[in-house]
């Protein structure tokens, strides 16, 4: 690709607690994990996205494994701009420049950050090589990468569970009407599954392991079609500190996730008891739309349908549902009011 090129790309990035995604020209050129190993004595970049993961838990002393964002924001700026650069090198094919003056770039952030950590976005993109950033909050992305028309005089309420927070927007005109941000989602759902394990069968297992049994047989409740196989597991004793194996089931992982989807199912109502009566008519109609890698915990719908009463809609790849509305967003730059200049 000519440097030339460069001057016209326009990029959509969501910037994840778990995963970043780019969006360039309608296709997602980079999927990795938001990870990145260092060097502790040179600060040296190492190894990032899925090579940096597959080194977390493995890495020898003298290399630290960093994951930049934590509960939807920036925890180390200068670990999130060197992870953003490698991603746009590999998206960009070139070592020697990544972005020219006329570039644009939208960013989704969560809908309950500060004006700091919005600030920290924002240099960081900017010092990755960015000229033209905009920020979008990530419900608002996520309804529009779910289809809806949000700049219509119509409620819909969205459920966006990521890795760091989950975001529960009732959207109409354009904007956020009410909104709510809790740091219960994906992160805690996986820490939730390490202490559960390392209570009942004392056993002591990492994140990456408790990944595993979260997509295996992760489940917001007992009483699901199709349950899973029980999932083997392999972790450390400890009374004995010898490696050792045992298999779990959803029910357990049920049992293990319990509090956290009732924070989730809380923040909903919550949400709901907010709304304006004219939208609450409209969400009675259309019901509610989940989004994020939460939303496929097994099970998950029908206990938010139990809870709420309401017919709940998964999205359509729901991993990748914001990064498809801040790609669309990215379009219609000067259209839509809600991107935050």
């Amino acid at each position: 690709m000519g440097m030339f090129s460069f001057f016209t790309k326009e990029i959509a990035v969501d910037l994840g607690t778990a995963n970043t995604l780019i969006v360039y020209n309608d296709e997602i050129v980079v999927d990795e994990p938001s990870i990145i190993a260092i060097e502790r004595d040179t600060h040296r970049l190492h190894a990032v996205g899925e090579e940096a993961l597959r080194m977390e838990g493995r890495a020898p002393e003298n290399i630290k494994v960093v994951r930049p964002l934590k509960d939807g924001v920036i925890a180390d700026f200068q670990a999130a701009e060197q992870m953003l650069v490698e991603f746009l090198r590999k998206m960009s094919g070139s070592q020697r420049s990544l972005f020219p003056p006329s570039l644009k770039v939208v960013v989704c952030i969560p809908s309950g950050i500060t004006e700091v950590e919005e600030r920290a976005v924002r240099d960081s993109t900017e010092q990755a090589g960015a000229r033209d950033v905009r920020l979008i909050y990530e419900p608002m992305a996520a309804a529009i990468g779910i289809g809806l028309d949000v700049l219509e005089p119509e409620g819909n309420i969205v459920v966006d569970i990521g890795g760091g927070t989950s975001e529960i927007a009732v959207i109409s005109l354009g904007g956020i009407v009410q909104q709510t941000s809790i740091k219960t989602a994906g992160d805690e759902f996986t820490q939730d599954i390490v202490d559960y394990i390392r209570q009942k069968h004392g056993m002591s297992i990492g994140s990456r392991t408790a990944e595993l049994v979260k997509i295996n047989v992760g489940a917001a409740m007992v009483d699901i079609p199709n349950p899973p196989e029980p999932f083997e597991v392999h972790g450390r004793d400890l009374m004995d500190g010898i490696p050792k194996a045992i298999k779990v089931t959803h029910h357990e992982i049920a049992e293990a996730l319990d509090n956290s989807i009732s924070q989730v199912e809380t923040a909903v109502l919550n949400a709901l008891e907010k709304t304006p009566p004219e939208l609450s008519a409209d969400i009675y109609n259309s019901g509610i739309y989940l989004a994020g890698g939460g939303s496929l915990l097994r099970g998950l719908d029908k206990r938010l349908h139990l809870k709420t009463k309401l017919e709940i809609h998964i999205a359509e790849d729901p991993l990748r549902a914001v990064a498809r509305g801040t790609a669309v967003a990215l379009k219609n730059f000067d259209r839509f009011p809600f991107l935050i200049k």
